[in-house]
């Protein structure tokens, strides 16, 4: 069962209005890809509704990363443009920001922890990026990119706890409701939460003046890092420190990452649930979508298919649009 949210909004750190949504599309157009949705006839049979894909895994650096980092990157001002940007990432987001950056011209740093896969600090390092090594923890993570940050002046470009990297997420939900008008609900992967709270942003702006009907926002996430169906369940927010064994436990690596206020504040106040999805589930509805619709998707990528399918019988009959979200996997 999906965890239901307190609609009760709560005062909290900025979010992006509908004007800065609309402003971070114009501003990505022509530098990222629009993607496209992909249907499969055995999917729709199987679940009992039509199901709209959306193929961020054929997005520029195969996530849907490359969309906030882009308007991020963007956003700078030349001057701030000129003294670089920087993160902490050994995921999706620091091989988007190195794009971001290599696709404006300035420089780019990257804390990555040692024990990163060496492919992903390559993937970073191709676009260009200084890749500075840390310790695998939070805290070192936190304090050697705030000894980049001094040493340069680079700006630093939070993989989602951003304003401008939620409002180009947001950007993915905007496309869906063009390709897809009939769509009832969207099905979306919750880890830091930026995706899930620029696509609960932009339904609400769509659908305020009540001219177009409601679009339900289902989260989904595994059941080893269910921090953010746990936030929702005792209405604060809960961070993957306190799950069992103090950390996350997935196969879906890029999940592993709690919420931050910011996007706490607006899922609360927005999506319509979340769901745990166990990673035998995820790793089935992969192999489903590489075999019968013939797409790689990674691990988080395939949560919220997976969701969808355990909570199916809600949907009979409807459209309902799920968010691949990434499709970098290492093959053996």
């Amino acid at each position: 069962m999906g965890v239901v949210a307190d609609r009760a909004p709560e005062p909290g750190p900025a979010v992006p209005t509908a004007a800065e949504l609309e402003q971070a599309r114009a501003r990505i157009a022509g530098r990222v890809h629009v993607t496209p949705l992909f249907t499969s006839r055995t999917l729709d049979e199987q679940l009992g509704c039509r199901v709209v894909l959306k193929c961020e895994n054929l997005q520029k650096v195969g996530a849907f990363k490359a969309r906030g980092a882009t308007n991020a990157v963007r956003s700078l001002t030349d001057e701030e443009a000129a003294r670089g940007v920087l993160t902490h990432s050994s995921g999706n987001h620091a091989q988007a920001l190195a794009f971001a950056a290599r696709a404006r011209g300035i420089p780019c740093w990257v804390v990555m922890p040692h024990d990163a896969p060496a492919v992903k600090r390559a993937a970073v390092e191709g676009y260009g990026a200084t890749v500075i090594g840390c310790e695998p923890t939070v805290a070192d993570r936190e304090a050697t990119a705030a000894r980049v940050a001094d040493a340069t002046g680079a700006t630093f470009v939070h993989p989602y706890d951003d304003v401008r990297v939620i409002a180009g997420q947001a950007s993915v939900a905007a496309e869906i409701l063009e390709q897809a008008p009939d769509v009832e609900a969207i099905y979306v992967p919750v880890g830091g939460g930026g995706l899930a709270s620029g696509t609960c942003l932009t339904v609400a702006a769509a659908t305020a003046d009540g001219a177009r009907p409601a679009v339900a926002i289902h989260g989904a996430e595994p059941e080893g890092a269910d921090d953010a169906a746990r936030s929702l369940e005792a209405g604060r927010l809960i961070g993957v420190e306190a799950l069992p064994g103090g950390r996350a436990d997935t196969v879906a690596d890029g999940l592993r990452t709690s919420l931050s206020p910011r996007t706490f504040a607006i899922l609360r106040a927005h999506v319509t649930g979340i769901h745990r999805v166990p990673d035998d589930d995820t790793l089935a509805w992969m192999r489903f979508l590489a075999e019968r619709v013939k797409l790689v998707v990674e691990p988080s990528g395939a949560v919220p298919l997976a969701a969808l399918a355990r909570n199916a019988a809600a949907h009979v009959g409807t459209t309902v649009a799920v968010v691949l979200s990434g499709g970098n996997v290492t093959l053996p």
